[in-house]
């Protein structure tokens, strides 16, 4: 739920090359032509042009429909590169944070994934399609209801409403976690939840500031290892429930 900082700039350039939607368009194939187009064109000139490699990730882009995601409102919308309003002053992280949250988690098919932050489902969309299960969490009931309703037909994933900082213990340990709003410090919590050999991406620092995006591994000796990738700026992490 996040721009990456330097992003804002390359959107600004770009604005007049938009990928916007037209809603006027009325014709249900021709609309349906558009919004492929657009997801296509999101690809090569969002992911693609700024170093997103991962053939897998980027097929996961190309085929993840962002515009049911999406509030109505936003559906012309839905293919720029922005972050968008989901309602309960939460986001849908604009497409570049997706695939390069995703790419940074080194995906396998075999590999067992842990969402904190569901939002609108489609981070956990995009992760489906490149690991075998996806369990994630939402603090926000509206957002988790509705969530499980746009995720029904991905059958790998596995959505629960609640407070996601304490993890998902009960399905661990993970391959994988990926944090989609930002908590101050590190919740060991997830650290405890995560395999030797796991990957864990997730930004930190305050919310009143940038925060840093921050990949974390696990070695087989439960020692961690923490590189840092870029500035962003994420919703807070909510804790208490």
């Amino acid at each position: 739920m996040a721009w990456s900082l330097t992003s804002w700039l390359l959107f600004l350039g770009a604005a007049c090359a938009s990928s916007r939607v037209e809603s006027e368009n009325t014709n249900g194939a021709s609309n349906a032509a558009l919004l492929d187009e657009a997801r296509a064109r999101m690809v090569r000139e969002q992911l693609e042009a700024r170093g997103v490699r991962d053939p897998r990730v980027l097929a996961a882009m190309r085929e993840v429909p962002r515009h049911r995601f999406v509030p109505p409102d936003v559906i012309r919308e839905a293919y720029d590169d922005t972050p968008l309003p989901i309602g309960h002053d939460q986001t849908i992280s604009q497409p570049y944070i997706v695939a390069l949250m995703t790419e940074l988690a080194r995906p396998t098919p075999t590999d067992r994934a842990l969402e904190i932050g569901t939002g609108s489902g489609y981070q956990a969309a995009v992760l489906s399609r490149v690991v075998g299960q996806v369990f994630t969490i939402e603090y926000v009931p509206a957002l988790a209801q509705r969530a499980a309703k746009a995720l029904a037909s991905y059958p790998n994933i596995v959505v629960r409403e609640g407070d996601g900082y304490g993890g998902w213990p009960e399905h661990g340990p993970y391959d994988i976690i990926l944090v989609t709003a930002a908590p101050e410090t590190l919740p060991p919590a997830l650290v405890d939840q995560l395999a030797p050999g796991g990957r864990l991406v997730i930004p930190i620092g305050a919310t009143t500031s940038t925060q840093e995006l921050k990949l974390i591994q696990k070695r087989a000796d439960g020692s961690v290892v923490t590189d840092s990738i870029t500035p962003v700026r994420f919703v807070p992490l909510v804790k208490g429930r």
